[in-house]
């Protein structure tokens, strides 16, 4: 790997690891999102602190700290490190070091990588999760459904990205692997349902 490669892995990563689910609530004065409902630190456990503002700033900035990650890396070190860059980004959303690898489950953050490396994916990935949320009402469905749509899009496209993004949807789902053990037993929470602080 070379050096730009590394570099943009490097800063993939950082910006990725940015925990903003856990810092807004912080700011807004709602505590420690990791002890509240799934204790996860992504939007959906942060809209079960009540604050729909909340979990729609999380959402959108762990989307935007993807492509954020991915365009600059391009700018700094050429088209050919973004797949470095998005790689960094997700990993260090999944696995932050300053929380002891315990991180988000992706999806959104998968949304913002695609954005700028695959857009016709994106489409497809934002319309099947807003179709999965809507149809289910429930987020972890939606999530995996869209993660599973990046690979198959790219497979569809033949798009050299097809082995990075299936790579990616299976981390996507890896991560989602105790909503998936509670989706067999049907007690997978719904969006707008109150859970317990284990769920």
């Amino acid at each position: 790997m070379t050096r730009e490669m590394l570099l943009a892995l490097a800063l993939g990563y950082l910006l990725g690891a940015i925990p903003f689910g856990l810092l807004l609530t912080r700011l807004a004065g709602k505590g420690d999102i990791r002890d509240i409902g799934s204790g996860n630190i992504g939007a959906t456990n942060v809209l079960r602190t009540g604050s729909r503002v909340l979990a729609g700033l999380t959402l959108i900035l762990d989307c935007l700290k993807a492509t954020a990650a991915v365009l600059i890396a391009m700018r700094l070190f050429g088209s050919q490190s973004a797949a470095a860059a998005a790689t960094g980004a997700l990993v260090g959303h999944l696995y932050p070091v300053w929380l002891k690898f315990r991180g988000g489950k992706g999806a959104a953050t998968l949304f913002g990588i695609l954005i700028p490396l695959l857009p016709i994916a994106a489409c497809v990935y934002a319309a099947l999760w807003v179709l999965m949320l809507l149809t289910t009402r429930i987020s972890s469905v939606a999530g995996m459904s869209a993660a599973v749509s990046a690979p198959v899009t790219a497979f569809a496209l033949h798009s050299s990205y097809f082995l990075l993004l299936l790579g990616f949807a299976v981390l996507v789902l890896w991560k989602h692997r105790e909503n998936i053990a509670r989706l067999t037993k049907g007690t997978e929470p719904r969006i707008g349902t109150r859970t317990s602080s284990t769920a």
